[in-house]
């Protein structure tokens, strides 16, 4: 009883939050909303539609940097949400944000999400194990077994790769974007070093490595270079 009570008021009032946050954003209390939706954010209450709500908040206070950042973060949840794609789309525009271009197996593996290709290379391995487990133990070696177990195999390796890909590619889990104004990657961890590369709100960053307060990023149009720390915020938490 006592734990149903603490989960029960825990999710009361995240949903009072939520509420309020909404109350605000419709009187156009926008930075009250931001206020409202990042304690949410804080508390581990994740979900696209916080993301998405949080981004057009930060839209409206003429934040663009922290507004794609969460329009991604709504689409790293929920790759199919088309509010939040259409959304990110226009601010990136606005802001004139630069964006990191995909490899091609990224391109091609986008249509799905990584819990898709998780639960079809899951279901794909063990499907395979039961085959050669049939044809180990079974009396006789049919061919429709045979030809089950190596197109298993064959899926599992693609859907691993896929995952490979996605977790690791230019929009991968090492994803950043850069959430302040007159960002620039430099050639050292220097603010005296010279410029590789100026990045408006919004763009987007491959963090590489981290030395200190800098960290060494892949940018857009295939550079590298060095950026603050506090510049950019991963869109995985």
């Amino acid at each position: 009883m006592v734990c149903t009570f603490v989960v029960s008021s825990a999710f009361a009032q995240s949903g009072t939050e939520f509420a309020k946050a909404n109350e605000n954003y419709a009187a156009g209390h926008f930075q009250e909303a931001v206020n409202n939706y990042e304690t949410l954010v804080r508390s581990g209450e994740w979900s696209a539609n916080l993301f998405y709500d949080l981004g057009n908040a930060y839209f409206r206070v003429g934040d663009f940097g922290h507004a794609i950042l969460n329009y991604e973060r709504a689409l790293a949840l929920d790759r199919h949400h088309p509010e939040a794609d259409a959304n990110l789309r226009i601010v990136r525009d606005e802001a004139r944000a630069l964006e990191m271009q995909p490899s091609w197996p990224e391109r091609y593996f986008r249509f799905g999400s990584l819990n898709q290709y998780s639960v079809v290379a899951a279901v794909a391995f063990w499907l395979g194990m039961f085959c050669v487990f049939g044809l180990i133990f079974g009396r006789r070696h049919s061919a429709a077994i045979i030809s089950l177990s190596s197109l298993s195999f064959s899926t599992f390796v693609i859907a691993a790769f896929a995952i490979y890909n996605l977790e690791n590619g230019n929009n991968g889990r090492a994803v950043a974007i850069v959430t302040r104004t007159g960002v620039e990657a430099r050639f050292a961890t220097a603010d005296s070093a010279n410029s590789v590369l100026a990045l408006p709100p919004g763009s987007e960053i491959k963090i590489l490595s981290t030395r200190g307060d800098w960290i060494y990023a892949a940018l857009p149009n295939n550079l590298r270079g060095w950026l603050p720390v506090k510049s950019a915020e991963s869109v995985r938490l």
